[in-house]
């Protein structure tokens, strides 16, 4: 039998006059709130193994310290879009500091054994020719895949229509996970020398995220939709802009067809990085929404929303930088958001995982000055 730790808030919630899922909607469209939306992405893993605050009350994931924190609650859907089954985990190499093995994308990667966070150096990949691919499509990729059906009654029974939290549709990805299956340097060359594979690479991807939420949509009253690409980096996105614009951004066009037919008209990605470049392509496609938005690779996002007005909302957005600097940084930086949580369409959080060199003091005082710059006044 399973237990189940019953996790204790550390905190009151945020005191409100709206529901969570009232406050989200009504602050996506740039409607008056009682107060901000209260959230944050989460936490590295070494946070949980070196923070008091987590350690002395037995946190040790990112969704426990949503409950610790008492954060307002927000969920989303998904399904299985991506290459099932999964690659077997399997350690090919065992060197002094580090292990080589293949992960479930079927890269081989050379990760430190003591398990700490880092990002893997990546070897090669199971896919690198048209033919590679083939096989991996037909083994791994297919869409009568019994897998791939959706439980509905189990959903509904989590997510029931009287729910008082916003709840979305994931819509998968159309190339960031192209890339990690290829590698960066994988899916740069791929790019120029088979065009066509990464093109069917995307079409399979846009495909399944499809027949997923032909299964979901009418099913469930969504109030908003997700989406991961990490394919930025602070120069840029990785891929050229035409290779975005002609091929990625058809996919999303399709897909936002799909969510605009069932009243969802607020669609975020997760793409880290310098994701100016493809702005405009996000927007056209139906993304208007960035997340978890990283500062240090793009611009203040007031310089976004200068740019793009209320055609564009963007979720996080605090410079971790400034999270570490101490808490005249910190306060000064909240204060350069306030104006932006106050005209709407903006919710402040750490703008990725808050890393553990943040001193969880500071952090909690940054908690409390968000609450009183933003909760209910």
């Amino acid at each position: 039998m399973t237990m189940t730790t019953t996790i204790t808030p550390i905190r009151p919630k945020w005191a409100g006059t709206m529901t969570d899922r009232e406050r989200f909607v009504r602050q996506m469209h740039y409607a008056p709130v009682d107060r901000c939306f209260n959230m944050e992405f989460g936490y590295w893993d070494d946070n949980f193994e070196v923070w008091p605050i987590f350690k002395d009350h037995g946190i040790t994931n990112n969704r426990d310290a949503d409950i610790f924190f008492n954060f307002d609650r927000i969920e989303a859907i998904g399904g299985k879009v991506w290459l099932h089954p999964a690659f077997p985990e399997t350690i090919i190499e065992e060197r002094e500091t580090t292990n080589i093995l293949m992960n479930e994308d079927g890269l081989l990667a050379e990760v430190p054994k003591d398990g700490h966070d880092t990002i893997p150096h990546y070897l090669q990949s199971s896919v690198r020719t048209p033919a590679d691919w083939a096989k991996v499509k037909e083994e791994r990729f297919r869409r009568d895949d019994p897998a791939r059906k959706v439980d509905l009654a189990r959903l509904k029974a989590r997510h029931p229509e009287s729910r008082d939290y916003p709840l979305g549709v994931s819509c998968g990805s159309m190339i960031g996970k192209v890339r990690d299956m290829l590698t960066f340097e994988g899916l740069a060359y791929a790019t120029y020398d088979y065009p066509e594979m990464v093109e069917d690479m995307v079409e399979t991807c846009c495909v399944l995220v499809e027949d997923f939420l032909d299964q979901v949509l009418g099913h469930f009253d969504f109030d908003y939709a997700s989406g991961w690409e990490d394919i930025c980096y602070k120069a840029g996105p990785i891929v050229s802009t035409r290779f975005f614009r002609d091929v990625v951004m058809p996919r999303y066009k399709r897909i936002n067809e799909r969510l605009k037919a069932h009243g969802i008209d607020i669609w975020y990605t997760d793409c880290d990085g310098n994701v100016r470049p493809i702005m405009p392509y996000f927007l056209e496609g139906g993304i208007n929404c960035l997340f978890p938005y990283e500062v240090n690779s793009c611009v203040h996002p007031a310089e976004l929303f200068k740019q793009y007005g209320k055609e564009l909302r963007i979720m996080g957005g605090v410079d971790k930088m400034a999270l570490g600097a101490g808490r005249p940084a910190i306060k000064a930086y909240l204060e350069s958001l306030a104006p932006l949580v106050a005209r709407g369409g903006y919710i402040p959080f750490c703008d990725h995982r808050c890393p553990p060199n943040v001193d969880p003091d500071d952090y909690i005082y940054y908690l409390d000055l968000k609450e009183a710059m933003f909760g209910l006044q």
